[in-house]
């Protein structure tokens, strides 16, 4: 069996900003959740998927804004989208779906730990995690844990992770506590890019194992002197940037993989949070309901 986690998140931004605008019968913005219904009704009829969950930030802030103050927050999202959230977690449930709404966490941390747990499950032979995040890169393992981009189409098992970012998936919250990562808010250090810190970490995989001095790094980078100086000076913003991108995998989940199977959607409740959406067709297109 394969085992989907989706980004319910991703969904639901990429739902608001890629659907048509749409209001429901008393007057709301239910664009995102319609475009996040017929995304998840998209996933649920492949004959493959058999055990799925979904994470959302039901808060965009989380423990990390404790740690640094630039953290991403909810300021500069659109009202009409963080209005859908909660919706967005009822049209997931009433799918069938287990979902995880994640406040302390976020919800990436939920699927890094949902991967760690399920990968070597008996009966699993992958973990698909459904997003594009380039967080989430870090979750792969070899061919049993992958990344799909549904948009795309696109699948990045360990050796795509590699090729396109220049290390392996241990090495990607090195990677991104040096290059920093905007929409996350931590800023990265000077100097050092995409090219730069896939070079040095390819060779050395952490932080703590960079010498200090680029004289024994032994690969080839542009200005590095520079770079060293930055990364001597800073050591400790990065091992700070280190854990801004570090995906947890403790989050306290109490879902077995069998409460993951995917035995259809709840009848009554799908039809009254389409009725709320004013979505009429989901029924017909529902390949299963759950037995009452």
């Amino acid at each position: 069996m394969k085992v989907h986690l989706v980004d319910g998140t991703y969904e639901l931004f990429r739902a608001y900003y890629g659907a048509p605008s749409a209001t429901g019968p008393d007057g709301r913005e239910v664009g995102a959740a319609r475009g996040l219904l017929r995304s998840l009704l998209s996933l649920l009829t492949s004959p493959e998927v058999t055990h799925v969950a979904c994470a959302f930030d039901h808060v965009i802030e989380s423990f990390r804004n404790s740690l640094w103050d630039g953290y991403k927050t909810s300021q500069g999202v659109p009202r009409e989208l963080l209005a859908q959230f909660a919706l967005a977690e009822r049209v997931t449930h009433a799918l069938g779906i287990v979902v995880w709404p994640m406040v302390e966490f976020e919800a990436d941390d939920a699927l890094a730990t949902a991967a760690a747990r399920f990968a070597n499950a008996p009966g699993v032979e992958q973990v698909v995690i459904c997003t594009p995040d380039k967080d989430l890169a870090q979750c792969v393992r070899g061919t049993r844990v992958v990344m799909f981009d549904r948009r795309r189409r696109i699948l990045l098992d360990e050796g795509s992770v590699k090729n396109k970012y220049g290390v392996l998936p241990e090495s990607i919250p090195d990677w991104l506590a040096l290059v920093g990562d905007d929409a996350d808010g931590y800023p990265g250090l000077p100097g050092w890019g995409r090219k730069t810190a896939a070079a040095v970490l390819s060779r050395y995989r952490r932080l703590e194992d960079i010498p200090d001095g680029d004289d024994t790094w032994g690969v080839a980078v542009r200005g590095a002197s520079a770079v060293a100086q930055r990364l001597r000076d800073r050591r400790a913003d990065a091992f700070l940037y280190r854990t801004l991108a570090r995906l947890r995998t403790d989050v306290p989940l109490t879902e077995t993989l069998e409460d993951l199977h995917w035995s259809g959607s709840r009848k009554a409740e799908l039809e009254s949070v389409c009725a709320e959406i004013g979505e009429g067709d989901v029924a017909a297109r529902m390949p299963l309901w759950r037995e009452a």
